[in-house]
């Protein structure tokens, strides 16, 4: 009798374990702000108590211009729309403005313009609602503890420097990690949990609201360098989305990528643990962070870099224009050969952009690369030719000493010494630009060897690209090292450039006239694709819309992605448009699918 009611006993506990297993399952939809299931006003209250700033409630960066247009706060909108460092001092401003934006179900758009006179009213859009200043570790606990507690949907942000929409959510809950700004620099540092003997002199550890000018700064009172993004103003966070997306840099082909020259990351987990991440300590989750994309695995609170000596730095800069109102075959013939040597630029060394753009009747491209830690002379000997071919295309185009109107241009093609890459970027890179307007991109990583095996046929498919970026961001240092060895989209080992390119729209655009661009653009990047189709795209730099998500920006890696994923965030608290479990969930990543 007892063997009886023992298996009674046993499988009553099974039955009872499996009807909890698959009936008392996370609520399959996220909440949103005026849903029957957000936080009470007291529960924000209580919240509150707990902080150490008063909560944020985010708004669109343009809304003094509809309370007040001859306010002094609508005068600095306006004036300093373009200025990717003021923006990102505003909880509710991304970068690009349609990110604040949102196309509703019924196909309207539900946005606030600069330009308050368009004549729609100032709307939230995607802007959250309500959200957590983070100034401390406990802050950040705490918020992602209110979270998943009352099942919000989530929104991250640092800067809002983002292409993908990661850093804005309608009705969602913010928290905003931008005023965590501590910066060490320690002489000897020791990862956590690494055997004796294993340390790295003068790394770099900063929080996560850091940005690259703030960083490039501290490392060179250090006398030190380090490998970052580029941007007007150096406003992009340095230690959020732009390394866990990979990290490029003009740096790179001597450097590595972001993801190559970090230590250590602390973050917190959707259950509100606080956890250090390195080779020794959580390994998997290293692993994982390290392109694994922003906003996916938990909240990065800090972030720690090797740094370099400081060395000279080559700067090479040309710009080739034409007065014409396509681009003549003489751009064409210098952009062509820029791409047959590229792989030879990578190997030596060389990073930097080629950027087409059209001004009035003039058409053309910039190319600004530069080379660290070379001889003036050497970096010469690799530049130089082809700075003498294209004015040789200029030479013959144009037989007088006086450009006439209309003739192929050359300007610069020379070189100068800096002392220091930081010296070079204070010096040339503009405070402001490239923000505060409409975009959306297209992107594709090209690998060696089809840009050396057909140059002739890649110029002419990116050449369809208006507005062309045309990157040398990889090969070299990033080239060599094991694909196995981050969660990376292993696409990156073989790449050697990123060409990214875009569509732009005025304030006022109506959904139908975003969605036909949107369709220009993906017809458009079908053929770039197919330059490379085994190849795959930035994360931080894509199309919203890429088909295959999981190959684009994960490759092979994908499916070791979601493991770490669900073993750190089985809940899927974390969840950004294209990140590693996305596509387990409706478009707007409310409710699983």
């Amino acid at each position: 009798m007892v063997g009886k009611y023992a298996s009674i006993s046993i499988l009553s506990f099974l039955l009872a374990w499996l009807g909890q297993r698959f009936t008392h399952t996370e609520p399959r939809c996220r909440c949103l702000y005026g849903d029957s299931c957000w936080p009470s006003e007291d529960a924000f209250i209580k919240l509150a108590e707990q902080l150490s700033a008063p909560l944020i409630y985010p708004r669109p960066l343009a809304l003094p211009c509809y309370s007040n247009p001859d306010s002094s706060a609508c005068a600095a909108v306006h004036a300093r729309w373009d200025d990717g460092t003021w923006r990102a001092e505003h909880p509710g401003a991304t970068q690009h403005p349609n990110f604040e934006a949102l196309i509703t179900p019924s196909g309207e758009v539900d946005a606030c313009y600069a330009n308050s006179s368009i004549g729609s009213p100032c709307g939230q859009g995607s802007v959250p609602v309500i959200g957590v200043k983070a100034l401390t570790l406990a802050d950040v606990r705490i918020a992602v503890k209110f979270a998943a507690e009352h099942n919000l949907k989530f929104v991250i942000k640092n800067t809002g420097h983002d292409f993908l929409g990661r850093s804005s959510g309608h009705g969602s809950f913010m928290l905003w990690m931008h005023h965590m700004k501590d910066i060490a620099v320690d002489e000897v540092f020791r990862p956590l949990g690494a055997p004796e003997g294993v340390y790295y002199e003068f790394a770099l550890t900063i929080g996560a609201g850091v940005q690259w000018h703030e960083a490039y700064a501290a490392a060179d009172n250090a006398n030190r360098m380090i490998v970052g993004g580029i941007s007007p103003g150096g406003s992009v966070g340095a230690a959020g989305g732009w390394l866990l997306g990979g990290g490029h840099s003009a740096l790179s082909p001597t450097y590595g990528l972001g993801v190559d020259n970090v230590i250590q990351i602390s973050l917190v987990t959707s259950t509100g643990d606080h956890l250090v991440a390195n080779a020794h300590h959580h390994a998997d989750l290293f692993w994982a962070l390290r392109g694994g994309g922003g906003g996916t695995f938990g909240v990065i609170t800090s972030v720690t870099y090797r740094t370099y000596p400081i060395v000279p730095t080559v700067l090479a800069t040309m710009v080739v224009s034409v007065k014409s109102p396509e681009l003549t075959d003489d751009v064409k013939t210098a952009f062509t050969e820029l791409i047959r040597i590229t792989t030879n630029l990578t190997d030596a060394g060389w990073g930097g952009y080629a950027m087409f753009e059209s001004t009035g009747d003039t058409r053309g491209f910039s190319l600004g690369a530069l080379v660290p830690n070379v001889s003036w002379e050497e970096a010469n000997r690799t530049i130089m030719p082809y700075f003498d071919y294209v004015k040789s295309l200029a030479m013959s185009s144009d037989s007088s000493d006086e450009i006439r109107n209309g003739a192929f241009k050359v300007e610069g093609g020379a070189t100068t010494e800096w002392p220091s890459f930081w010296s070079l970027y204070k010096h040339l890179m503009p405070n402001t630009g490239q923000v505060g307007r409409n975009l959306e991109l297209g992107s594709w990583l090209l690998p060696r060897d089809v840009l050396d095996e057909d140059h002739e046929h890649v110029a002419k498919v990116l050449l369809e690209n208006p507005g062309l970026s045309y990157e040398l961001i990889a090969g070299g240092a990033v080239s060599k090292v094991d694909p196995s060895s981050t969660g990376l989209n292993p696409a990156w080992r073989k790449a050697v450039v990123h060409a990214v390119f875009g569509i732009t729209w005025p304030d006022g655009a109506s959904a139908e006239e975003i969605q036909q661009l949107r369709g220009s653009l993906e017809s458009r990047l079908t053929r770039v694709r197919a330059l490379a189709p085994d190849s795959g795209a930035y994360l931080n730099e894509a199309s919203l819309f890429e088909p295959d998500a999981r190959h684009a920006f994960f490759g092979g890696h994908y499916e070791k992605l979601r493991a770490v994923k669900r073993k750190y965030d089985p809940t899927d608290l974390f969840l950004v448009t294209e990140g590693v479990g996305a596509d387990e969930w409706d478009e707007q990543l409310r409710c699983r699918v």
